[in-house]
């Protein structure tokens, strides 16, 4: 285990792909489905209570002074990711198929990840408080910006979000992240001193949205249609992703003339995307059947960036390095 926590696995990774493998080979049917499925919405209600009550608005003001960093992160998040993501569907869409390419669409307008972000970026010496800040509005605005790109980029091709999605996006996430921000005045310091507490709703609400989607894409036969050669496609176009992404993000840095820790921030927040927010808000949009296969491209690109961030940021170790 020593040897996978410096290459960027973790206990958490293996219990991930754990959890997909259970679900592939021993999946929920009958009434233990429908338990899984009522659990799974509770447990996401609960996750964005608990991130809108630990969310503090003074990390967010004090960020917001840094307008070039915060500017090119979001448009990284929210344009650039979303252009790069309709032309690698462009010039791969015939060899992916129309699951895939709805996945990789939906990765391209996911918020950057959190604690993995600024964790990254403090380990390589970079401004921690602008990618608290950066993360943090990534994952607010993501809320509502990512509901609504999925709906206008898959309106234009073969998917479609209906208004019964929106409804549940509201109810199951934007109701518990506004109460929780309501709520964070008497027990956000709480959240905020008890890690544990919300570590384990964040990773167990993953844990339990990971194998609720692959089970159910298992009961209804949908990972028959999923070959090797498939899967190489994705894995090799998901590769290019983020390399695209992470290259554009240290020719943003330079070309914009950052600073080095606020260039190790725009890198770590520009070119990440969360599984935390990405599962949930796929579990609303989504048929229970399908959410499987589309997230299974954010699945490789969430375990491929874990690694090459964990490898360049103990490389770096210092300001100066990305």
């Amino acid at each position: 285990m020593r040897f996978l926590s410096k290459i960027g696995i973790d206990l958490y990774m293996v219990l991930l792909l754990a959890t997909v493998c259970l679900g592939l080979l021993i999946p929920a049917r009958g009434l233990a489905a429908e338990v899984l499925k009522d659990l799974t919405f509770w447990a996401v209600a609960l996750l964005f209570f608990l991130y809108g009550a630990k969310l503090d608005p003074k990390a967010i003001r004090a960020g917001l002074l840094n307008w070039r960093l915060q500017g090119l992160s979001f448009a990284a998040t929210y344009l650039l990711f979303p252009l790069l993501g309709l032309l690698l569907v462009t010039l791969f869409g015939p060899f992916l198929g129309t699951t895939a390419v709805l996945g990789f669409l939906f990765l391209a307008v996911l918020p950057s990840t959190v604690q993995s972000s600024i964790a990254f970026t403090s380990i390589a010496g970079g401004n921690v408080p602008g990618a608290i800040c950066a993360a943090s509005l990534s994952n607010l605005l993501g809320v509502m910006l990512t509901p609504a790109l999925v709906a206008l980029m898959l309106n234009q091709g073969e998917g479609e979000v209906g208004f019964d999605a929106v409804i549940k996006i509201a109810i199951q996430i934007l109701l518990p992240f506004v109460l929780g921000q309501l709520a964070m005045p008497w027990i956000g310091a709480f959240i905020r001193r008890h890690r544990v507490l919300s570590m384990s709703v964040d990773r167990g609400s993953i844990l339990l949205i990971v194998y609720s989607a692959f089970s159910a894409g298992t009961v209804s036969g949908l990972w028959a249609t999923v070959s090797g050669g498939d899967l190489a496609v994705i894995s090799g176009v998901v590769v290019l992703f983020l390399a695209l992404a992470m290259g554009l993000m240290v020719l943003a840095g330079q070309i914009f003339g950052l600073d080095a820790p606020d260039r190790a921030a725009l890198f770590y927040c520009g070119s990440t995307k969360s599984l935390a927010s990405g599962l949930p808000i796929a579990t609303a949009l989504f048929a229970p059947e399908t959410v499987g296969a589309i997230v299974l491209p954010l699945m490789i690109y969430h375990m491929l960036q874990l690694l090459v961030c964990a490898f360049l940021s103990q490389k770096a170790a210092v300001p100066h390095a990305v």
